[in-house]
C-alpha cells in the first residue's frame, strides 16, 4: 500500500495511549474511545502505562477486565516515546491512532480520521487542539492556549484551520509509515510528535488537519505544572532542530530572547543607568503586551479570568524561554545529551 492508496475495507484500528499518573482522566478518556462509532472498522486499544503510582494502574486493570478491547502494556521507561513505540510494536492494526489520556474524543473521531485520510491521501491526519476545562486556573490556561500571544499562532491551535500542516495534534497513521521513517525518537521526552512529523515531511509525506476531527484536551490546572510543561517543550525543541540541523523559527526563538534580554538588562542595571532604562522600557512593553492580550482573551472567554491571565501568559513565555536557553546550553554549547533531564513527564507534580 502506498501513501496514496485508499484505506482497506474494514481496517483494524489500533488506538495507542501513553499513560502515567492519569487517575483523574483515564476512565473518561477510555469511555470516549470505546464509544467510537466503529461500524467501519475493528478496534483495539493499547494503553502503555509508565508504572503509575497514583492508582491509575489499578483502574486500568479493573477496566480491562470488563472491556476485552483494552490491553495494558508496561512502560518501565515512564516516558511518552517509549510508550508509543512499545504500543506500535504490539499493535495488530494497519491503522495507528495516537491518543492522549488527558483528552476526550468525539464519537466519530476515528471515523472522521479514516474519512479525511481517504479523501486527502494524507499519511497522517488529525484535528486541531481544542481545550476543555473544569477549574478556574485550567479555564484560564485553556483560554490563553488559543491566543497567538501565548503560543505564536501555530496552526494546530486554530480550531477552524483545514489544510496541510507541518505537525498535527496526536495523529492517525498507516502503520507502514513507521517501517519507512522509523518510530518515535526515544531521546525526546517532549516534542517527539513534531520530530516524527518532520521526518514524514522529509520523506515526501503529507500531513493534514481537519476541524471535522474533534477532541477536547484538558490542559494543566496549576501555574507551576504549566510552567514545567513549557520548560520541557522549550528544552526539547532545541534538541529537535539540532538533530536535523534545522534553523529554529523566529516564533520559537522569541521567548528565549526575551528571557536573555531581561536577564542581561537586570544584571547591567546594577552598573549602568542606560541598562536600567532599558530594563524599565522592556518591562513596560512586555507588561503592555500581557495586559492587552489578557483583556482580549478575557473578553473572548470570560471576564472572571482576567486577574490570573497575566500569570498564565508569563508561565507560557518564561517556562518555554528558560527551557529553550537551558537546551541551547546543554545541546549546543556543552554538547550534552538529554540523559537524566526531564525524564519524568509533568502533570500536576
Amino acid at each position: 500500500m502506498n501513501s496514496k492508496s485508499p484505506i482497506a475495507h474494514k481496517p483494524i484500528v489500533s488506538v495507542i495511549i501513553p499513560c502515567r499518573n492519569e487517575v483523574a482522566h483515564i476512565i473518561d478518556c477510555l469511555d470516549s474511545v470505546l464509544a467510537q462509532q466503529n461500524s467501519g472498522f475493528e478496534l483495539e486499544v493499547l494503553v502503555a502505562d509508565g508504572r503509575s503510582d497514583d492508582g491509575t494502574r489499578a483502574l486500568l486493570t479493573e477496566y480491562s477486565k470488563k472491556n476485552s478491547q483494552i490491553r495494558i502494556i508496561d512502560n518501565p521507561e515512564k516516558i511518552t516515546p517509549t510508550a508509543l513505540n512499545e504500543a506500535i510494536k504490539a499493535a495488530k492494526g494497519n491503522i495507528i491512532v495516537r491518543m492522549d489520556a488527558h483528552t476526550e474524543y468525539a464519537p466519530d473521531y476515528i471515523a472522521q480520521c479514516l474519512q479525511v485520510m481517504e479523501e486527502t491521501g494524507a499519511d497522517n491526519v488529525g484535528g486541531p487542539a481544542r481545550t476543555k476545562a473544569k477549574t478556574y486556573v485550567q479555564k484560564a490556561v485553556a483560554a490563553a492556549y488559543h491566543s497567538k500571544f501565548s503560543t505564536g499562532g501555530a496552526r494546530f491551535h486554530d480550531p477552524n484551520f483545514e489544510g496541510e500542516v507541518d505537525t498535527v495534534t496526536y495523529g492517525c497513521f498507516k502503520k507502514e509509515i513507521f517501517e519507512e521513517v522509523g518510530l518515535f525518537d526515544e531521546e525526546l521526552v517532549r516534542n517527539q510528535d513534531d520530530e516524527l512529523n518532520h521526518r514524514l515531511i522529509q520523506a515526501g509525506k503529507k500531513i493534514f488537519q481537519s476541524p471535522k476531527i474533534k477532541s477536547s484536551y484538558f490542559p494543566r490546572s496549576s501555574l507551576r505544572s504549566l510552567f514545567r510543561q513549557y520548560e520541557q517543550y522549550g528544552y526539547y525543541k532545541v534538541k529537535v532542530w539540532q538533530k536535523h540541523e534545522l534553523p529554529t523559527s523566529v516564533r520559537q526563538m522569541v521567548p528565549g530572547a526575551m528571557v536573555l534580554s531581561f536577564s542581561g538588562l537586570a544584571v547591567g542595571s546594577i552598573f549602568s543607568n542606560i541598562a536600567r532604562l532599558g530594563l524599565l522600557g522592556l518591562s513596560g512593553l512586555y507588561g503592555a503586551g500581557i495586559t492587552a492580550a489578557s483583556i482580549h482573551t478575557a473578553a473572548k472567554n470570560d471576564w472572571r479570568l482576567l486577574p490570573i491571565l497575566p500569570l498564565v501568559f508569563m508561565s507560557y513565555h518564561w517556562g518555554y524561554g528558560l527551557g529553550y536557553i537551558r537546551g541551547m546550553m546543554d545541546f549546543m554549547v556543552l554538547k550534552r545529551d538529554a540523559s537524566g533531564t526531564f525524564q519524568v513527564l509533568t502533570r500536576e507534580k
